[in-house]
């Protein structure tokens, strides 16, 4: 068996982490590096739900998307939600690693993944990554369609193919426009818009799209826009993380056993839909 060092050196050869952007926390937050591995849980987020689930398991190294602690902290106290998570690691010998925007950027990353959930052909990224030579790192990406569909079709796609979520997928534009072009990227991605209009996208498939910039860029051109929620949009490269780990297991000989969780931790719980009485204005 392998020890949580050896193991960690594979994942940062995936995700290296001086490629996280500055603000970011990724890397080792738990674990003794002489213990050793035999099962590996990939997940999105590090609540307690999920580090509950890896106790179950009987996992010796949590994986997962986002941070434990993004702004750092002075406490690890039990009496807090996080110091809990912390707590219950240490105690189960369960070591923690993040890949988070060094995941975004990789090649293949978290946007390659949504892509191709979607059954959308990658053909390169939104935002390159400048340091990458071959031009296949980045944020984002920008995909083709074998034959062009609706707004509509794409979004009900989206709905089939992606996790279950109380938001579903929202829409802003056309529901009837063509679709031959989408750029899309996991997580939060209304910064993204001027580089999506550079690209000349018909869509732009991402999650957490806010009221102001969702308008303006409605505003400037008829892209249309499809919103799902955060946590869906970046289960996917949970399975692609796990099969790149289950390779390299493969060609050391490890025989690591390597989970994905499908514990759904999405925030948002319920939806309720609206039924104006008159589509056509606001209630007084």
């Amino acid at each position: 068996m392998p020890r949580l060092s050896e193991v960690i050196a594979a994942l940062e050869t995936l995700w290296p982490a001086e490629r996280a952007e500055s603000w970011d926390a990724v890397g080792t937050v738990a674990g003794d590096p002489d213990q050793e591995v035999t099962r590996v849980l990939f997940a999105v987020d590090p609540v307690q739900e999920i580090v509950d689930e890896a106790v179950k398991l009987g996992a010796d190294l949590l994986v997962t998307h986002h941070p434990l602690y993004l702004r750092g902290t002075t406490t690890v106290a039990a009496t807090h939600f996080k110091g809990r998570v912390v707590h219950t690691l240490i105690k189960n010998d369960i070591a923690l690693h993040v890949a988070h925007t060094n995941a975004d950027s990789a090649d293949p990353g978290v946007s390659d993944a949504l892509a191709g959930a979607l059954d959308l052909r990658v053909t390169g990224p939104l935002v390159p990554d400048a340091s990458d030579p071959e031009g296949r790192r980045g944020l984002g990406r920008l995909c083709a369609l074998d034959h062009p569909v609706t707004v509509r079709e794409l979004a009900a796609r989206a709905a089939e193919r992606l996790p279950a979520t109380a938001q579903g997928i929202r829409v802003a534009g056309d529901p009837e426009a063509l679709v031959r072009t989408v750029a899309v990227s996991g997580g939060s991605g209304d910064s993204l818009f001027d580089h999506v209009r550079a690209a000349g996208a018909d869509a732009f498939l991402t999650a957490d799209l806010r009221h102001h910039p969702v308008s303006e860029a409605r505003a400037h051109t008829p892209l249309a826009l499809l919103d799902a929620a955060h946590w869906a949009t970046e289960w996917p490269w949970c399975e692609l993380a796990a099969s790149q780990l289950d390779e390299i297991s493969d060609r050391h000989g490890w025989d690591l056993r390597v989970h994905v969780s499908k514990t759904v931790t999405d925030p948002w719980t319920a939806h309720a839909a609206s039924s104006p009485s008159d589509p056509l204005g606001a209630p007084n």
